[in-house]
């Protein structure tokens, strides 16, 4: 008996010791994550539907390094199918109201095979490969070029050209996604999305939340301890109407949206900054839709760059009351790396400068 309570008291001697050593691993773990936590940059990216939110994220990913895995790869062959099949209906319905002719008989029946493909269906690559002779056709006809150049009637996504453009690439067989089909590829977000990179040894938290007006509910729950807030606008947008309600321009939407963001009161100490987004599309549109035509309060030329740009910059600007607070603005390409790369590396500059205290803690 005595034997037993001996060897019974050193076995608990030995799990006390096990478990303080378990005990302050786990309290040094937590302490970490605690400080961990401190120095995170909470990076909000906000913005209406399409303004480029997504996009800059994948660029933020390709930027670090993190290469998209070839699980991801299939998953974006999909988007891109849809984006395709999507936008080519899109078009043959818009040429079929706007009541433009075919300049083809041929494309009558190309067009109501593709029209034909049912959502349903997983596009597949051998599906897809269907319908690839026929949009290929289509996108040469007069009838679905002219419906095309009067896109700012209807809703049709920004990446469709490309992708059309590109369609002899893309419907091979074995199709596997380069970086700029990912970039160009859409899929409205629906949840909240996060990120997390660490940059020059600073861990910097992105996330992503649905622009749709139906997603902009979720923006409160991602309020606390932000350290910065990415506010993206799609300039190019200035002569479109939401999907949502076919009538709001959505250049008007964007400053709606910035001006309860920048004014709110929980952002008090957060530094926002602001990218007028798709300088590309922007500085192509001009070239034959002048911003003057619906923004009476348009001074300047409407085919000069600079002077669009800066009057978008405006308009968003007079909507902030507190002007004592800087404004940190950038004009970007979210599909162009190089130029991402290049106003991320203010941004960061930006952000850290004005958090150097938490960032510097051990």
């Amino acid at each position: 008996m005595a034997t037993t309570a001996v060897f019974g008291c050193c076995f608990t001697g030995d799990e006390d010791k096990n478990g303080m050593v378990r005990s302050r691993l786990i309290d040094r773990q937590l302490t970490k994550d605690k400080d961990k936590m401190k120095r995170t940059q909470k990076i909000l990216l906000l913005g209406s539907g399409e303004s480029g939110k997504s996009t800059f994220l994948k660029q933020m990913r390709i930027i670090n390094g993190k290469v998209f895995e070839s699980d991801e790869l299939k998953v974006f062959k999909l988007i891109i199918y849809g984006n395709i099949i999507k936008g080519m209906k899109v078009l043959i319905d818009a040429r079929d109201k706007l009541q433009l002719p075919f300049e083809l008989p041929a494309s009558v029946q190309r067009a109501n095979f593709v029209f034909s493909y049912d959502n349903n269906i997983k596009l597949e690559e051998p599906v897809f490969l269907q319908y690839v002779p026929a949009m290929l056709e289509l996108w040469k006809d007069r009838g679905v070029q002219m419906a095309f150049d009067r896109r700012r009637e209807f809703q049709l996504g920004e990446s469709i050209k490309y992708y059309l453009d590109n369609l002899d690439r893309i419907g091979q067989m074995n199709y596997v996604p380069v970086t700029l089909d990912i970039l160009h590829s859409r899929k409205a977000t629906k949840s909240i999305i996060e990120h997390e990179f660490l940059i020059e040894n600073v861990p910097f938290l992105f996330i992503d939340v649905g622009g749709q007006r139906s997603q902009r509910q979720k923006w409160y729950q991602c309020f606390d301890e932000v350290t910065s807030i990415l506010f993206l606008v799609s300039s190019s947008e200035f002569d479109q109407v939401l999907y949502e309600d076919r009538k709001t321009n959505r250049l008007v939407e964007s400053c709606d949206i910035f001006e309860a963001i920048v004014n709110n009161k929980a952002f008090t100490n957060v530094s926002v900054i602001l990218f007028l987004n798709k300088t590309d599309l922007l500085e192509q549109k001009i070239k034959d839709v002048s911003i003057g035509d619906y923004f009476c309060q348009f001074r300047g030329s409407p085919q000069n760059l600079s002077d669009v740009q800066e009057f978008e910059l405006d308009l968003l600007n007079q909507r902030r009351r507190d002007h004592s607070r800087p404004l940190f603005s950038h004009f970007t390409t979210a599909i162009d790396t190089q130029n991402i790369k290049f106003v991320f590396q203010a941004v960061k500059e930006t952000i850290l400068r004005k958090n150097l205290n938490l960032i510097m803690m051990e």
